[in-house]
């Protein structure tokens, strides 16, 4: 073991692996696509609620046009993990499990309309967010593995991710986010 390994494992505040912490690339690719997987297959259960609870119509077009993406990127997950032959595995996120909370509390706190409908937006935007990052990891981590099929199917989902987010703001300002701000805000 270098010198410099073993004075970062006994400085104070680092941080103690499991004894299943991924030791290389491939381990931590295989962590962050069991991440992924879940992460999309609880937006499929998440997204419908959101619909309902959504006012102006754009918005509930955009988010039944991302719950159809969202089933197709669950599907090109499953083709990476059966061409890098990674067994399905859908871990828990935490930050996932996370962002969900906090948008269910969003709709809870906001009356329904202009300030529910930013809210829904502002929470479904974390939760872009979040997947740009993991794509976009995942993307280079299958790049350096030579992962080529993996991160062609990574790419197209980190894209769609990236449009989606862009469709959500255009959506808030355009009108919502305005409507919202306004005495007595109604639909």
């Amino acid at each position: 073991m270098e010198p410099s390994m073993k004075k970062q494992e006994n400085a104070k505040g680092v941080v103690k692996a499991t004894a299943s912490a991924a030791k290389g690339l491939r381990e931590l690719f295989e962590v962050g696509l069991n991440d992924i997987y879940y992460a999309e297959k609880v937006m499929t259960k998440s997204l419908p609620k959101m619909v309902e609870n959504a006012s102006s119509p754009e918005l509930v077009t955009a988010l039944k046009n991302h719950l159809a993406e969202t089933e197709e990127h669950v599907s090109r997950l499953e083709k990476i993990f059966k061409s890098t032959g990674i067994k399905t595995v859908a871990k828990k996120s935490n930050a996932m499990e996370g962002l969900i909370k906090e948008s269910e509390v969003t709709m809870k706190e906001t009356e329904l309309g202009n300030v529910r409908d930013a809210g829904i937006i502002a929470a479904g935007q974390k939760v872009e967010h979040y997947e740009i990052a993991t794509y976009g990891t995942l993307h280079a981590f299958a790049k350096t593995l030579g992962e080529d099929k993996a991160a062609q199917l990574l790419a197209m989902n980190l894209d769609e991710k990236k449009k989606t987010d862009a469709a959500l703001t255009g959506i808030a300002m355009a009108s919502i986010n305005a409507q919202a701000a306004a005495p007595n805000p109604k639909w």
